[in-house]
């Protein structure tokens, strides 16, 4: 299909990262190598959560349904990134480009809105610690991760209808390594202002959100910290709000880059960088973050090593 050419597609041609022949066996190895330490942190995570009756609180729950969301981007992106990486076939139906978009755009939103819920926990957390499991009830946490899941999928639904409106394209050549959607409506042979205006009004409109949720709950911590007498209770407090605003600024600080600016500030080629960074790159980190700076966590985690290899052992 040569551009200006306006037709319908079938499929699309993702262009990936580089189209240097000699880098495709480098970038296959590291992104193979990232998506295993991805799989196994996260899907590691959650079942160190799961199996530890020390991890049943509602910041694990909360921790496990991350670990979820994060496994969930590097599985819809990773493996079909690899297989263009050494494949000369780098063809995407259409069907199968549409579906990659609606649960991408699933684990954005609910990842966004997570991150916020994680931080009101940990508000609730240190400021009422005597109150903290009779307010974050069972409940009351199933009821929060629920609105994530919800406002992803609305959200994703939203974008889905409007991007299958658009009737043909200039080109099914797409310049990402994944089908996002502002690469996308840049092939439009279309009105997409709508698509754009409303990607940029909803993504600024969580941000805002997300963000007021985020920096109010920290400030209510920050100062109940510094209202401790015990540095004992400073240190373990700060140590336990550290790992979750260090996966905060990473990943909010992305997002606002790509998504929360005017469509004319778009540079494809630098946003198909800053993409990679929270879509495969934050997924292996968080697991990272979060069992490498969290006692509770490593001490679970040895538990259940030891205990595989005393079951090991009896059943030799």
């Amino acid at each position: 299909m040569e551009q200006g050419n306006c037709s319908t597609v079938s499929e699309f041609i993702l262009l990936g990262l580089s189209d240097l022949p000699e880098l495709s066996i480098f970038l296959f190895l590291v992104f193979l190598l990232i998506y295993g330490v991805t799989v196994m942190g996260n899907l590691g995570m959650i079942t160190v959560i799961q199996a530890s009756s020390q991890l049943q609180s509602p910041m694990y729950f909360f921790l496990s349904h991350l670990s979820f969301v994060d496994f969930c981007y590097s599985t819809i992106i990773v493996p079909k990134m690899l297989a263009n990486i050494i494949s000369k076939d780098k063809a995407i139906s259409f069907l199968g480009c549409t579906i990659q978009l609606f649960l991408f755009c699933i684990c954005v939103v609910t990842e966004v809105i997570l991150l916020a819920v994680m931080a009101y926990d940990r508000f609730v957390a240190i400021c009422y610690p005597l109150l903290y499991m009779v307010i974050m009830s069972r409940k009351l946490c199933l009821g929060l991760v629920s609105v994530c899941y919800f406002c992803g999928a609305i959200s994703s639904l939203i974008h889905i209808c409007l991007a299958l409106e658009i009737p043909s394209y200039r080109s099914n050549v797409i310049n990402h390594f994944f089908c996002d959607l502002p690469p996308l409506l840049s092939l439009a042979c279309y009105d997409v202002s709508m698509n754009e205006l409303l990607l940029f009004i909803l993504a600024t409109f969580y941000e805002i959100i997300t963000i007021m949720i985020i920096f109010t709950s920290y400030l209510f911590i920050l100062i109940t910290i510094l209202r401790m007498n015990s540095a004992e209770g400073r240190r373990k407090a700060f140590s336990t709000c550290t790992s979750h605003f260090t996966a905060i600024v990473i990943f909010h600080g992305t997002i606002l880059f790509i998504y929360c600016r005017p469509s004319s500030d778009y540079s494809l080629e630098t946003d198909k960088v800053d993409t990679v960074f929270y879509t495969v790159v934050i997924p292996m980190l968080n697991p990272l973050i979060y069992s490498l700076r969290n006692k509770d966590v490593k001490s679970a985690l040895r538990k259940l090593v030891r205990f595989k290899l005393l079951l090991a052992g009896v059943n030799s």
